[in-house]
C-alpha cells in the first residue's frame, strides 16, 4: 500500500500492547479506506495524515485500552465556522473540533471497526478545508 509508512511500520513491529493486533487491524482498515490518507508517527503513536495535515491519532497509553483522537491538528484552530455532525455515536467529544473514541477491549474493536473508519473518512474529509 503506497501511503504506508516504514516508520509507522517499524513502530508496529516492536509495539508491545494487549490489543495490538485490533490496532493494526484499523490502521490497515483507515489506511485501505482512501489513498489520500497517509501516516507518521506523531505524540508517540500512529497518526494519519490527510492535506497535510495530522487529523486522526492513535493514542495507546494506558497500555490496556485504545483511543482514537480526533483534532485538526497541533494547534488550536478558532470553532466559528466548523462544524461536524457526529452521527455515530462513538465520539465522546472534548471540545467542538476535537474528540475520542475509546475502545477498551477487542470485542469493542471488533463490533465499532467499520463504523470507526466510517468516521474517520467523514472527519478527514470536514477537516480537510
Amino acid at each position: 500500500m503506497a501511503n504506508r509508512s516504514d516508520e509507522v511500520e517499524q513502530f508496529m513491529a516492536e509495539l508491545e500492547h494487549p490489543l495490538k493486533a485490533e490496532i493494526e487491524a484499523v490502521r490497515q482498515a483507515i489506511l485501505a479506506s482512501d489513498s489520500a490518507i497517509t501516516e507518521r508517527i506523531k505524540w508517540k503513536a500512529p497518526s494519519f495524515v490527510h492535506s497535510g495535515d495530522d487529523r486522526v491519532t492513535f493514542r495507546l497509553a494506558p497500555k490496556g485500552i485504545f483511543q482514537v483522537i480526533l483534532h485538526r491538528g497541533a494547534k488550536v484552530k478558532g470553532t466559528k465556522d466548523f462544524a461536524f455532525e457526529d452521527d455515530s455515536g462513538l465520539v465522546e467529544w472534548l471540545a467542538p473540533d476535537r474528540g475520542v473514541v475509546t475502545l477498551p477491549d477487542a470485542k469493542t474493536v471488533k463490533a465499532k471497526k467499520a463504523a470507526l473508519v466510517k468516521l474517520v473518512r467523514r472527519w478527514m474529509t470536514a477537516t480537510a478545508t
